[in-house]
């Protein structure tokens, strides 16, 4: 059975009629076209998914479409500002080499960012913690940890887009 969905997703607003079941994180790359947002392992265990709603850091693979009614989602497209300059947090994992296959890093920010929300000057131990549930293959986390402890000293790292 086909629902509409209303949501903003980067600043716009958005509408379309979906199934039932459609997972968020394929109504934004499938019907948004927004591939920035990667599927790992659709069970939630990998962060590869993981977007803003409301200001706040959710793995889309976990929710249906609806369940974001009325929400406001930003997608790692939407957190760089509108020139094309880099995010703090973006910008950091470049400079630290907090990426290598590149596959997680868009999750890894999308959370990183909640995370300094949240820990405004967080410690390497509290960042390892809270990072918990992103998972990452290839760089075995020391430059991610770095990136974010950097990124957290800007005092722009929280704001997204613009």
């Amino acid at each position: 059975m086909a629902v509409k969905v209303s949501m903003t997703v980067n600043g716009k607003a958005v509408s379309h009629e979906v199934e039932e079941r459609t997972l968020l994180v394929n109504y934004i790359r499938e019907t948004l076209k927004l591939t920035g947002t990667h599927v790992g392992c659709d069970t939630a265990q990998c962060g590869a998914c993981t977007v803003h709603m409301n200001g706040k850091a959710i793995k889309s693979c976990n929710i249906v479409a609806m369940q974001a009614e009325g929400a406001n989602i930003t997608t790692i497209e939407g957190v760089a500002k509108a020139d094309g300059t880099l995010h703090p947090m973006q910008q950091a994992f470049k400079e630290h080499h907090g990426l290598q296959c590149g596959f997680c890093t868009p999750g890894m920010v999308m959370s990183a960012i909640d995370l300094v929300k949240n820990f405004p000057n967080p410690t390497e131990a509290q960042i390892r913690e809270q990072l918990e549930g992103n998972l990452c293959r290839c760089t075995g986390y020391h430059n991610i940890v770095k990136a974010i402890k950097a990124a957290s000293a800007d005092k722009n790292v929280t704001v997204v887009g613009g």
